[in-house]
This record gives C-alpha cells, structure tokens and sequence, in this order.
C-alpha cells in the first residue's frame, strides 16, 4: 500500500548504479502555498481561452448572435402585444339625426368614373353618395377604374354586393343600376369636382340641373372636405363606406375562411400591410437594400408613368425623412424589438413583394410563421379572383380588419382606411411605425454603433406607446398651410371618423 505521504514525495536522482530512488519527504506550508496558486492559474487560464472561443465563434456569426439576444430580452407583457387600447365606451353612431331627409332623386343623376386602387375607390364612391344626396340627385352604379397601375377589369358587381348597396342606402339616396334608355344619349355635363369642397360648394353646383340631367365625375376620390361638415353628412358617409360598401358574397365568404385558418394557426395574428410593392418602391423612389438593377428598373418605370410628377428622387434623403415603406427586414427587427415572439402568425397583406423571396426571406427568418394568401388559399379558391387586384385587395381588406393587430410598413389608401375602420369598430389594436425614428436606429445597427437586445427593444417600444389606435380626436390642417393646400394636410376623415362616427352615448348608435 502506498503511504499517503507520498503524495508530497520528492524525486531525487543518484549517480551511483545509474538509478532513480524516491524519497519522501513532508511538504512545506510554501510549497503548498505555492501549489495551490499555480493549480488557480492554470483554470483561470483554461476559463479565458474557452469563453475566447466562444466570442470569437458567435463574432463570425453576428445574424445568429442578435437573434439569440433578442429572444432572451426582458418579456413583454401580453397585454401589451395584443390588447385592445382602452377606448372608455366609445362605440359607432351613424344614425341620421330628426332633422335628416333623404334625395328623391327626381330626374337628375350622378354618373361616377371611380379612380385608383380598391381603398382610394371605396373612400371616393362614399364621397359620392353624399355628394348626390346634397345635390338631389340619383346616383348611377359607378364604374371602377380599369386604366390603373393593375389593369383591372373588375366590375362594380364583381367586388361589392351590388343590391344591398342600393337597398341599404334607400332612405339616403336613390341609386339605379344604370342610366334610364332615354338619358343614355343626352348630352351630358362632365365635371371634375374640386377636391376637398364643403356642402356651400355642392348646393351652389345644383344649378347644373338648369342645363342638363347628367352630370358625370370623372374622379371620385377627395372630393369631400374632412372637416366643417353637417353631423348628417358625415354620418351618411360612414353609413355608405362601413355598411353599403359590404364586399361581394364570393369574397366575403373567403375572406372569413381564410380568417378562421389563420386562428387555427396560432388564435391570434398580425395583420402586417407590407408596402413592398414595385409600383409603390418606383413612385417613392425608395431603393434602399435592392441591387442596381432592381433599382434601376424602378427608376425607369418611374420615368415611364406619365402621370406620375416627380422623375427624379433622391432615395437616401427619402429614407432619412420616412417617406420609405420599411424593407421586410426592417419590419422583422421592428416587431421582434416590440417583443412578437418568433413563433407569431404573421399574414402580409399585399400584393406581389418585389424582389419575392430574396427580400421575404429576412423577415421569415425571424418569424417562420409568416403567410401570404397564396399560401392559406388553394389555387382553386383563388382562381376566380386571379389577375384581379381589386379583388385580392378585398380579401386583403378583410383579413386586416379582423386581426388582432394591424401594421401598415407605409402610409396609404388602404392603411388610412384599415386604421378607420378598426377605429370605429371599437379602436382595435393598430401599431403605426414611427418611421423617420426607426430608420435612425435602424443605421445604429447597421454601423455597429447599436446592437438588438433590450435596450434596443426599450427605445422602440417607447418611441410606439402612444402609436397603437387609442382614441383620439383627428388632426386639422397643418399650421401655417394657407389656402387651399391645408385641406391636404389635414388627417383623412376615413382615417379617423371621430367624433361624428364614433360616440359615448347610446343616441344614434349602430
């Protein structure tokens, strides 16, 4: 058995026979001393090489590193990702009040050439029913535009529901199908009304009746001020666009399933309105993270759309100012700095993303949850509605307003009349990015200068506390725009139908 002192055995050498001999021999308090810091050195030395090899490992993989900090990043609420802001009883109201009467009609009509995109439609065709209910006048179905940026060929019938149209705004205005045989021929006064008139402007237009029986609007959209009108005709316009304006039955039915597909997936979602659209990229002039020849498509299309005014745009003073739609990787490190969870259902409501999947491809690998209608809907479900934007558009429509939060990338017809219609239907969840302020922080990263985590994700939730659809009345013009030009400053009054469509007592409710 070996003795234990021989633990602290000393080795000595003998010249004699050429032989090693050990001798034993207790070992001094400073030769243990000495032992001891010696044996903490050497871990001290193997703890600084591994946690080395470990930074330089995650150095080379920087994507991988934000990602894994911003998961672990102090937890937010529940409440605060998906609740609705606190509205204090404020619901819809858009009775017409005793004093209201409705246009006969008589003998003279509106006839309406909507322009734009389905929204800018929807807005400009309830514009004109007020329109024809101060002017005394039957309105005509309005054609949709078919020369927009989307050649579509969609009928008024193909996207709305045509008879409860007419049927459900009988005690407002009188609404045919089509002119009588008789007026088909008549000459016809073509009007371009000014945009953003009050009631004065349009009771002084009825003297156009003296000379002829049609009058037909070209343009449909803005032409009603936002503000200093009737409560009877605000009313009446939240009545056309919130109720009359009900999609098509095909679309409707859809709509409502691709909804239930999208609970099945994870109960709640984003509705995210991702602005990455060719033709909005081409008329802002935003080509910040595309290729040169992506960009210099954009530019020519730019060039090449007539009525498109600005050729020349400066894309980085564009950027800096926030008059860029957020890439879909700037969108994917906005909600994941919000504190959405990796495993959130996201459904991009959109058209077709520039650049597809090589742009797509940086937001899905921060939420692999993330769905377009393509793939909710079979090819089946969708081929009635193919190579028809208004109608996609619908279904789009739809899905967003009954999210559970809804994100627009970019200001817009649709994100205006989305943000509205949520508003009135009791403030649901809508987060706005405070763009110019994001892109900031955005460059931080990028340079180096910021990286994600908490923090990161302190500054952005704080910068958007107070973006998120609470109740508030809407914005006038903006100070010191005289003339004419402050009607376009001012907030749209489908962006924010309160107070005259949204009420605390219970009169004239819904």
């Amino acid at each position: 058995m070996v003795n234990s002192r021989s633990y602290h055995s000393h080795m000595k050498t003998s010249s004699s026979g050429g032989r090693f001999r050990f001798v034993t021999k207790k070992a001094s308090p400073f030769s243990i001393c000495l032992y001891i810091i010696l044996l903490f050195a050497l871990s001290l030395f193997i703890f600084v090489i591994n946690n080395t090899r470990v930074i330089l490992e995650n150095e080379s993989e920087p994507h991988l590193t934000q990602f894994h900090n911003q998961s672990h990043s102090h937890q937010v609420p529940d409440e605060q990702l998906w609740g609705t802001p606190l509205y204090n009883g404020l619901h819809p109201c858009v009775n017409p009040t005793v004093k209201y009467k409705a246009a006969k009609g008589q003998d003279n009509y509106i006839t309406v050439r909507s322009n734009g995109g389905l929204n800018q439609m929807r807005t400009g065709i309830s514009d004109m029913v007020a329109v024809a209910h101060i002017m005394n006048a039957t309105l005509v179905i309005p054609q949709l535009d078919k020369r927009s940026f989307w050649q579509d060929s969609s009928a008024f019938s193909d996207v709305f529901d045509e008879l409860h149209f007419i049927e459900s705004l009988s005690n407002d205005v009188r609404i045919v199908k089509e002119l009588p045989k008789e007026l088909e021929s008549v000459p016809r006064a073509r009007k371009h009304f000014t945009s953003w008139s009050s009631m004065g402007y349009y009771e002084d237009m009825t003297h156009l009746w003296k000379e002829v029986k049609v009058i037909h609007v070209p343009k449909s959209d803005s032409r009603l001020a936002n503000n200093d009108l009737p409560l009877d005709i605000q009313r009446l316009r939240c009545r056309a666009l919130y109720d009359a304006l009900r999609f098509s039955p095909p679309i409707e039915s859809l709509g409502k399933k691709l909804v239930e597909q999208l609970r099945s997936r994870g109960e709640r979602y984003i509705a995210l309105h991702l602005r990455y659209e060719k033709d909005m990229l081409s008329f802002t002039g935003c080509d910040y993270g595309l290729t040169e020849a992506e960009s210099e498509e954009l530019r020519l299309m730019r060039v090449n759309v007539n009525h498109w005014k600005v050729k020349k745009i400066n894309s980085t003073e564009q950027r800096e100012e926030g008059f860029c739609p957020l890439t879909p990787k700037e969108v994917g490190i906005f909600l994941q700095a919000l504190g959405y969870s990796a495993s959130t259902v996201i459904y991009i409501a959109a058209g077709e993303i520039y650049g597809g999947e090589s742009h797509l491809s940086e937001l899905k690998a921060r939420f692999p949850n993330t769905v377009l209608k393509e793939t909710l809907a079979t090819p089946e479900e969708l081929k009635a509605f193919a190579k028809h934007a208004s109608q996609m558009a619908a279904l789009d429509y739809i899905i967003s307003i009954e999210s559970d939060v809804f994100i627009p990338s970019h200001s817009g017809n649709m994100a205006r009349a989305v943000e509205g219609h949520r508003r009135f239907l009791g403030h649901r969840k809508t987060i706005i990015p405070e763009r110019k302020g994001l892109v900031t922080l955005f460059d931080k990263l990028e340079s180096g200068q910021m990286t994600e985590g908490s923090a990161f994700s302190s500054i952005v939730q704080e910068m958007h506390k107070n973006r998120q659809g609470a109740p508030r009345k809407r914005k006038g013009p903006l100070a010191g725009i005289k003339g004419r030009a402050r009607f376009r400053t001012e907030e749209s009054f489908y962006e924010n139908p309160y107070p005259e469509c949204i009420c605390r007592s219970k009169k004239g409710s819904l």
